[in-house]
């Protein structure tokens, strides 16, 4: 008699659906596509980055080994490769919004073993705030508004790993990632996430430049320039390197004052499809959803001078934060007790 394989994942890999028809569907920001654009035809038209606002070139890391060889199951290899792997510390499938939760440390190899599988499913075509057939309708500085009744379909409560520093634990993967081709000059910071559709990243900035490349799967970003900051209802919430909204995208309309001021502003919408890579400039608002089982890679870019002066001032800040003297008891990195 075969007995059922165990487990040892203590939450479901995919979020759980909200079978109800939302009450209230806001209107929400505005918003126009992003500008698409390739390597060939920056090359073309002498472009330099960073680029003063957000870009998403197409296939831009097609010529990287890792658009070829990282797969789920190909990591979950490498994960349990070297034996008993180290657990690893998840999160929800709600990232840097809300309460701060206990994070479980599990290990990482029948995670995404478990993605891989989700991910041979169909995907669902209009699924999305912009299903792909909608966004092909528009055209470049045309306005429009999301569906922000598929953010009332699911709860983001399942397992997301999300930031992790990939390559200190497997520095030979660092081979796959062509990163100078993006930042070359630049002191780099890099951090995957891998997790399931239906995860969000909670609207915030970063202080240093970002590329943030798709390896598997789609992502949808909604972005904010610096100067829709009035717009972005900031938090008091510590996060190191980054500023955090009081928006929460999942449950627009029970904040009745944030929306308020979110409705106001005017934003660009991204399809970051599996080979894309985006740049995120610094200080620009985003929020993620995932709309497809994904693998995907940011990476920070600083100069020198940017590593002395922002670096240092999180740093700081930092300090005085595990000190207990800046935001205890109100940030990303602690869990709030009751």
């Amino acid at each position: 008699m075969l007995m059922p394989a165990h487990n040892p994942l203590p939450l479901p890999i995919e979020a759980e659906r909200v079978h109800d028809a939302p009450v209230h569907v806001p209107k929400g920001p505005s918003f126009e596509l992003i500008e698409e654009t390739t390597w060939e035809e920056l090359k073309r038209t002498g472009r330099r980055q960073p680029f003063d606002k957000p870009v998403l070139v197409k296939g831009g890391i097609h010529h990287w080994p890792a658009w070829k060889k990282w797969s789920f199951e190909f990591l979950a290899d490498v994960c349990a490769g070297k034996g008993a792997e180290v657990p690893v510390k998840f999160t929800d499938g709600l990232v840097e919004q809300g309460v701060t939760k206990g994070r479980p440390f599990l290990p990482v190899a029948p995670y995404l073993r478990e993605l891989g599988k989700a991910a041979q499913r169909t995907p669902d075509p209009m699924a999305g705030l912009l299903p792909k057939p909608v966004r092909d309708g528009y055209k470049p500085g045309e306005r429009f508004h999301l569906n922000w009744a598929h953010m009332q379909s699911f709860k983001p409560t399942t397992l997301y790993l999300a930031q992790w520093d990939i390559l200190e634990k497997y520095p030979e993967l660092r081979r796959d990632l062509l990163i100078k081709s993006l930042w070359p000059g630049r002191m780099t910071w890099e951090y995957v996430f891998m997790g399931p559709a239906n995860t969000v990243t909670g609207l915030h900035n970063d202080f240093p430049h970002n590329w943030f490349v798709q390896l598997q799967g789609v992502k949808e970003f909604i972005l904010f320039s610096p100067d829709q900051r009035q717009h972005m209802c900031p938090a008091a919430k510590y996060d190191w390197g980054a500023t955090l909204s009081d928006i929460n995208v999942s449950r627009l309309p029970e904040q009745v004052r944030e929306l308020a001021s979110f409705e106001k502003a005017h934003g660009y919408h991204a399809r970051v499809e599996a080979g894309d890579a985006l740049f995120i400039p610094k200080r620009t608002w985003h929020s993620v959803v995932s709309v497809e089982p994904s693998i995907s890679l940011g990476m920070f870019g600083l100069t020198p001078w940017e590593v002395a002066t922002g670096g240092a001032w999180a740093t700081l800040r930092d300090w005085a934060h595990h000190l207990r003297m800046y935001a205890w008891g109100n940030c990303t990195c602690h869990q709030v007790r009751s």
